[in-house]
């Protein structure tokens, strides 16, 4: 099942997931259901459970096709710095220049039930940054200051507003889903 992404002004992204102690049945369709909204997304490399409303501690991810899922993952050492444009499926068409640790281990629990850890770096890194504030209801408006956010927040609203514009021009058919 394909849920929609929620999006910024949705209070369920402000909100902290909730920690996972089973590892069950109903987590496993979690995890598939998040993995069929990130391919319908089209544009992902990640998805947070909150981002679809479960408030739940769930990451799942697939860089270079090999999609991957993590339980109640935290970063517990990090390194270095990186400066990168990131992007957001909860901030559609929006990407900001960040600065983040450039390499991360992050320790949590695969499908299996198992703890497990991961060092990931760059691109990878910051997918596992960006995903666990997700689970701490921070978006990127967030890790933000000063200038660079009301530039970012005027540019979400630019972009807010081309879309609703170009949904308007839409066939009547089309919108009402008749096509």
């Amino acid at each position: 099942m394909s849920y929609t992404i929620r999006t910024y002004g949705d209070p369920v992204l402000k909100s902290v997931a909730s920690h996972v102690d089973d590892v069950d049945g109903k987590i496993i369709r979690l995890v598939d259901d998040m993995f069929t909204t990130l391919v319908d997304s089209g544009n992902g490399i990640a998805l947070a459970a909150p981002q679809i409303g479960v408030q739940k501690q769930v990451v799942v991810w697939d860089i270079d096709d090999k999609p991957l899922a993590i339980v109640n993952p935290e970063v517990i050492e990090s390194d270095g710095e990186w400066l990168y444009d990131e992007g957001c499926l909860s901030i559609p068409g929006l990407y900001v220049e960040m600065l983040r640790p450039k390499t991360v281990l992050v320790r949590g629990v695969d499908l299996n039930g198992e703890i497990i850890e991961i060092e990931a770096d760059e691109l990878e890194a910051r997918m596992f940054q960006h995903e666990i504030d997700h689970l701490n209801g921070v978006l990127m408006f967030d890790r933000l200051e000063g200038d660079q956010r009301k530039e970012a927040m005027k540019e979400y609203r630019r972009i807010e507003e081309e879309a609703a514009r170009q949904a308007s021009r839409q066939p009547i058919r089309r919108r009402l889903g008749l096509s």
